[in-house]
């Protein structure tokens, strides 16, 4: 069982740290709920962008306000070679690398081979990574095995969710976006065709890190019956606020919210 290393309680919310131990490798996580919560309720697992790590502002933000506003608990871990696994000279040369393939100063032709089999080994890694914190979750009491969770990850958060996803049958819902399909990314593709649950898809038309063919060439090869596409103008940083809302929508009329907050006695 996992052991807490850090508790914060603000505004009403609860961050809690913790560390697994998954194939002898330390994974740091973090999880939000609201504060004082007992019982069982909606999670949702959010994976972040390349680059980026378990506690990015707009994933910790998202996750005080679903704690705040609907009552669900939040869970993100460190990806491999991210956030606390690697140094602050190592992340901020990874920071480089994106921000380079963001900005299309590497050209237009998307991610090159060699990125892609980097992404597609980071999944495999990453998949029993997130199904143990997954199982940690559901062993906290205040979260509990309500059988109501969902996934949100876009860019990496999606070239890792996908796989997870596809091999995960407790997840019920997923939103997925800022990713694609090349030609001789399988894994992928076959991960996507074995995908039923509801999908929400977002994509931005002018990005230089998933061309438009390849991201609707990955939304088509989902086999849910219930997905929608969101496309809007802009680059892969550049998904706007709005989107917010949707995603919010979304989860609750999948999963609904958590009826009560406990308060300790």
């Amino acid at each position: 069982m996992a052991t807490f290393t850090r508790e914060r309680t603000e505004n009403g919310v609860t961050e809690r740290l913790f560390d697994l131990t998954v194939a002898g490798e330390r994974v740091p996580a973090v999880i939000w709920a609201p504060e004082n919560a007992h019982g069982e309720r909606p999670l949702i697992l959010m994976g972040h962008g390349g680059s980026q790590h378990k506690k990015i502002n707009t994933i910790a933000a998202r996750a005080r306000h679903y704690a705040q506003r609907l009552g669900y608990a939040t869970l993100a871990i460190d990806a491999p070679g991210h956030g606390d696994r690697i140094t602050r000279e190592q992340a901020e040369r990874l920071s480089r690398e994106v921000g380079e393939r963001v900005r299309g100063l590497g050209g237009t032709s998307g991610p090159s081979a060699e990125l892609l089999k980097t992404m597609a080994e980071r999944a495999k890694r990453a998949v029993p990574e997130w199904q143990a914190a997954l199982d940690a979750a559901q062993s906290f009491d205040f979260v509990g095995n309500s059988g109501r969770i969902g996934y949100w990850g876009v860019s990496m958060g999606t070239a890792i969710g996908v796989p997870f996803v596809a091999s995960e049958p407790r997840i019920k819902c997923a939103v997925f976006g800022l990713a694609g399909l090349r030609a001789g990314a399988t894994a992928l593709e076959d991960a996507a065709k074995a995908i039923t649950i509801p999908i929400e898809f977002v994509f931005q038309w002018d990005d230089a890190v998933a061309l438009r063919e390849s991201g609707l060439a990955l939304f088509n090869a989902f086999a849910s019956k219930e997905k929608t596409m969101h496309i809007n103008p802009g680059g892969h940083v550049e998904i706007p606020n709005f989107e917010g809302g949707s995603w919010q929508a979304f989860f609750t009329r999948h999963l609904g919210t958590a009826t009560r907050v406990a308060q300790a006695a």
